[in-house]
């Protein structure tokens, strides 16, 4: 089946590096604060890849917890797919896609679990259907049907009616800690913009990459 390439208006904002920071964090925070203004899209939607030992990827769309200068954080069971494999390599990438500006972001580093009182804030904030769920899934294991999933999770609500769901052992929040991020601006021609920022040991390198 042919696929038709769609009609895209780029007339937005260029990417220049004489008005892109020095540092990619405030880049990326100006990007992120723009999308959260435009409403309508969760900025915090994003993909993370993973790869096993072979080095066969994997990714998931997953949401976005924390950011700052520290890092990227998002949350885990620590039994699943993707745990596995960033116990194994210890890295991992991000995508960031926000169609409606016609902007995406790239972010690889290094990955590590969060402190267990980090890990506890991102819990605290979760919706309680949601703790209930991830007490309930064993996630990435297979499953007989889906009634064993609702069985799971009707012991679990029972098991912790009236009162608060504590965080499971096996769950937690992770940090990538970056050593790469590029920045991309669609623009018209497939002429698009796109600024590479690289970690040294003096800081940050910033590059302008070809389409």
């Amino acid at each position: 089946m042919r696929v038709r390439t769609p009609r895209t208006d780029y007339r937005l904002a260029h990417l220049r590096e004489r008005s892109a920071p020095a540092d990619p964090f405030r880049l990326f925070g100006r990007w992120f604060r723009s999308v959260l203004a435009q409403g309508g899209q969760d900025p915090h939607a994003m993909v993370v890849a993973t790869a096993d030992r072979r080095g066969r990827p994997s990714a998931r769309a997953m949401l976005l917890k924390a950011w700052g200068p520290d890092g990227f954080v998002f949350a885990s069971n620590y039994a699943s797919r993707k745990a596995r494999e960033m116990a194994a390599s210890r890295r991992a990438a991000m995508l960031f896609y926000w169609p409606g500006r016609q902007r995406q972001v790239r972010i690889e580093g290094r990955v590590a679990r969060v402190p267990p009182r980090e890990s506890d804030a991102i819990w605290a904030d979760r919706p309680r259907d949601a703790q209930l769920g991830a007490w309930a899934s064993p996630q990435s294991r297979r499953l007989a049907g889906r009634e064993t999933l609702e069985r799971r999770l009707a012991r679990v609500t029972a098991r912790f009616a009236g009162r608060p769901v504590p965080r499971p052992a096996g769950w937690g929040g992770y940090r990538l800690v970056p050593d790469r991020i590029e920045f991309w601006q669609g623009r018209a021609s497939r002429l698009h913009d796109r600024l590479s920022y690289e970690r040294g040991r003096r800081g940050w390198t910033r590059v302008r990459l070809a389409p």
